[in-house]
C-alpha cells in the first residue's frame, strides 16, 4: 500500500505535483487568492513547500522539504543558486518503519507522538544575496496566543467539509488565509481550522504543499514570520482526508530557533 495519505495527513509528503491553502467551504475561492506582492519573501523549494527570505543570503525553512539535493530555490519569479543547507542537528526523518506500524494499526498517533519532539527547520545559504526583494522579519518572543495569523501558500487546497482535494496539485495559484493561534510554546505554534461564528471571515488552514510556507502575525512593525508550516494533526484515522474542519495545524515556532539561526549565520553552530 502507498504511504502517501500517511505523508498527507502529517504533512511530510515528498514535494511532488498543486493550488493551495485549504478554505471555508461558504466563502468563495477568488477571495482567498494572493497576488506574489502581498509577500515578497516567500521562496520556492523545488516541486513543492516554500521557504522564507530571512536575511539577504538566508532561506529558512521546514526541515522535511528538504527532498534530496537543493540546488536552488526560486525567489521573486528568480531562480536563486543554493551554496549549502544546514538542517537543524535534532532533526529526524519519518521512519518508514513507523509508517508500516501505523498502517497496521490504522492510527497515526504512534507517527504524530514522534514528530512532536522533532526539530523541523532548516536553513538555505544563497550563493548571492539577493538584492531585489527585502527580507521578512522573525517575529520576537512575544506570546501569540488569541492573535490573528495570516497563513501564505502555493500548496493543494480543498474546503473544510472536504479537506484537501483529491488530486489537488502541490505547486499552484498563491492564496492566503487567516486563523488564530491556540498555543505557542516549545517548538510549536498551534492553530486549529474552526467553522461557525467563531471562524475569521476568511479562516483557513495549510495543505499539503504549504510546508516551510509562512504564519504571520502582525507586531508594531507590520507582518512578522513567527512560525513555517510543518505538519497537521486532530485525528489519528489515516482513513479520513486531511485538513478538514477541526485539524490542527502545527508550525515550526521560529521564537525557539533564534539563538540557532543566528549561531548558524555566524558560522558558530554546533555540527
Amino acid at each position: 500500500m502507498s504511504v502517501r495519505p500517511v505523508a498527507a495527513l502529517l504533512m511530510l509528503a515528498v514535494p511532488a505535483a498543486a493550488s493551495a491553502i485549504v478554505i471555508r467551504h461558504d466563502v468563495p475561492d477568488a477571495r482567498y487568492r494572493a497576488d506574489a506582492s502581498v509577500f515578497p519573501a516567500l521562496a520556492d523549494m523545488p516541486g513543492s513547500g516554500h521557504g522564507v527570505l530571512i536575511a539577504p543570503q538566508w532561506v529558512v525553512t521546514a526541515a522535511h522539504t528538504i527532498q534530496g539535493k537543493v540546488d536552488c530555490v526560486t525567489i521573486g519569479g528568480v531562480d536563486r543558486v543554493v551554496e549549502r543547507v544546514i538542517i537543524h542537528r535534532g532533526y529526524r526523518s519519518l521512519p518508514d518503519e513507523l509508517v508500516k506500524r501505523a498502517y497496521a494499526s490504522g492510527s497515526a498517533e504512534e507517527a504524530m507522538a514522534f514528530l512532536a519532539q522533532n526539530d523541523d527547520i532548516a536553513l538555505l545559504r544563497l550563493a548571492q544575496p539577493v538584492t531585489d526583494i527585502a527580507p521578512a522579519r522573525i517575529h520576537g518572543s512575544g506570546r501569540t496566543v488569541g492573535k490573528t495569523v495570516r497563513l501564505i501558500g502555493k500548496g493543494a487546497t480543498g474546503t473544510g467539509e472536504t479537506g484537501v482535494a483529491t488530486g489537488s496539485p502541490e505547486r499552484g495559484p498563491l492564496r492566503q488565509g487567516f486563523n488564530t493561534v491556540m498555543t505557542d510554546e516549545g517548538r510549536w505554534l498551534i492553530y486549529d481550522f474552526t467553522r461557525g461564528p467563531r471562524a475569521h471571515r476568511l479562516e483557513a488552514m495549510t495543505g499539503n504543499g504549504d510546508s516551510g510556507g509562512p504564519v504571520l502575525v502582525r507586531d508594531g512593525k507590520g507582518w512578522a514570520v513567527a512560525g513555517l508550516a510543518s505538519w497537521k494533526g486532530g485525528t489519528f484515522d489515516l482513513n479520513l482526508p486531511s485538513s478538514r474542519y477541526g485539524f490542527t495545524s502545527v508550525n515550526v515556532r521560529l521564537a525557539r530557533y533564534a539563538g540557532w539561526i543566528a549561531e548558524v549565520q555566524k558560522g558558530t553552530a554546533a555540527r
